[in-house]
């Protein structure tokens, strides 16, 4: 979908993006991830040319994007920054309709498409269509803010921090929603984010940036079992590198035979970290575990997860410095 080749950006003669090479998959979220002054920004904002790149090639759908109009590019990327960068006199639809209308859509058609994503992000249509900006909540500001960005069915998804102003309850929400419509539509996304435990959550592929370099780039479960180095276990947590594993892992994967001595149940999608609450919750040693129709399919032992994750530890070991 898009490549960067050897890719350089320099800001008053030093370079902020060194010698990046990077793809970003068709159909799957790319997580940038790096501290403040990493470079990940400006990698979001040369994929749709509001910055020029200086060295090197970056292609989207197989094209230099220098062969776009700046604006022909941005039109079929969406756009989500953190302060969701409403129009304050517009009303909700009126935001949600920006590009169908530069693209001169017909009236009804973005009044449909408008209704639609409303519903689709879990706001009434006939209660926040003709709404200010100033009369939602940020979590509902936000939400605006992603549907206007996949109004026009855009190729890409681009946000940069998009929950990063949010509360902590409403994040997790939105994360959550996030992940849904992508489960929904498939859609490409390339995600900037400072937090690691919002990358690992929501990242297919998830990269490492660091003073304009990748350090380490790959399916977040293999970064937190294979860390490339000291810096990449400091960045994700060098004393909680388990729990962020148990949050990963799923229960689908640690299902045996056999029969529980209790009647508490969990599902297959659930993750090892929220089995290991109901473990100590419900004061069991094994779990029923089932599918989506609520259909027995095993169980899953409290010594099974302590097991993995010793075996987690050694591999840890193992990783460290490779």
């Amino acid at each position: 979908m898009i490549h960067f080749e050897h890719v350089t950006k320099i800001f008053d003669g030093r370079s902020v993006i060194d010698d990046l090479s990077l793809h970003i998959e068709r159909g799957k979220i790319t997580v940038i991830i790096g501290t403040s002054g990493s470079g990940k920004s400006t990698v979001l904002k040369m994929a749709n040319r509001l910055l020029e790149h200086d060295h090197g090639r970056i292609l989207f759908a197989g094209q230099e994007i220098r062969n776009f109009k700046p604006e022909d590019i941005r039109r079929r990327m969406g756009y989500v920054i953190q302060s969701t960068g409403l129009f304050p006199h517009w009303t909700v639809a009126q935001n949600i309709g920006t590009v169908p209308q530069l693209l001169r859509w017909s009236q009804a058609k973005i009044n449909a498409r408008v209704d639609e994503l409303l519903a689709i992000l879990s706001l009434n249509p006939d209660e926040y269509r003709l709404r200010f900006p100033h009369e939602l909540s940020g979590g509902q500001q936000q939400r605006v803010g992603v549907a206007r960005a996949m109004a026009a069915d855009p190729e890409i998804l681009l946000m940069d921090e998009p929950f990063g102003a949010l509360d902590p309850i409403t994040r997790a929400s939105l994360q959550t929603e996030l992940k849904r419509i992508h489960r929904l539509f498939g859609k490409t996304i390339l995600l900037i984010t400072h937090d690691i435990d919002e990358a690992l959550m929501l990242a297919d592929h998830l990269v490492l940036l660091d003073d304009g370099r990748i350090v380490q780039q790959g399916d977040p479960l293999s970064i937190l079992m294979r860390p490339a180095n000291d810096k990449v276990i400091e960045f994700i947590g060098r004393n909680d590198i388990g729990i962020k594993y148990l949050s990963l892992e799923l229960v689908k994967n640690h299902v045996k035979q056999g029969v529980a001595v209790n009647d508490v149940k969990i599902a297959e999608q659930a993750t090892l970290k929220e089995a290991l609450s109901e473990f100590v919750a419900q004061g069991v040693s094994t779990m029923t575990v089932v599918d989506q129709m609520q259909r027995r399919i095993g169980v899953v032992h409290f010594n099974d997860l302590l097991h993995g994750m010793k075996g987690f530890g050694a591999s840890q070991v193992k990783g460290d410095g490779a």
